[in-house]
């Protein structure tokens, strides 16, 4: 199974990569796609889609892991990333993959054994399971290395 987690956003993309074979799990790849603000919404989607469908075929993923969205002070975000998540949903069905969704308690909760951790615990716990892996620049890498671990192991809610 090879697992790609991914944490939408329009500036920073958080994903990773993770295989399990033999009863091992191994980190494939991980980082961030940046996009630009001066950028349009629709060239910002565009290259969203074009990356992680990229993704999906060199690793050959199986599945997809989401952290369902968590409504902000900002509704105007919370719509615009809803048009992420349906690039995302696509690329599931157009993939033939599983997609698995989880709360961002649930995450917290598989990851850190406290639905209430914050990102900074849980992005500690995440780099102890992954020692070869440097503090990421941004939180966004660890957020979808959470997200994929949550779905390995926790991936009995297939929602495709």
């Amino acid at each position: 199974m090879v697992i790609l987690g991914i944490d939408p956003g329009f500036r920073f993309a958080g994903y990773s990569l993770l295989k399990t074979a033999d009863h091992k799990t191994y980190l494939l790849d991980c980082g961030y796609l940046p996009m630009k603000s001066t950028q349009s919404l629709a060239e910002r989607v565009g290259i969203f889609h074009r990356f992680f469908d990229k993704k999906i075929n060199d690793y050959t993923v199986t599945c997809l892991a989401l952290e369902t969205p968590f409504l902000g002070k900002n509704a105007q975000n919370f719509l615009k990333l809803g048009y992420l998540r349906g690039i995302l949903y696509l690329l599931s069905d157009t993939h033939k993959l599983q997609l698995c969704e989880f709360s961002p308690r649930e995450v917290k909760q598989a990851i850190t054994g406290f639905g209430g951790a914050s990102k900074d615990q849980v992005a500690r716990v995440i780099l102890q399971l992954f020692p070869q892996l440097e503090k990421p620049k941004k939180e966004d890498v660890t957020d979808a290395l959470a997200v994929s671990l949550c779905g390995l192991w926790r991936g009995n809610k297939i929602l495709y």
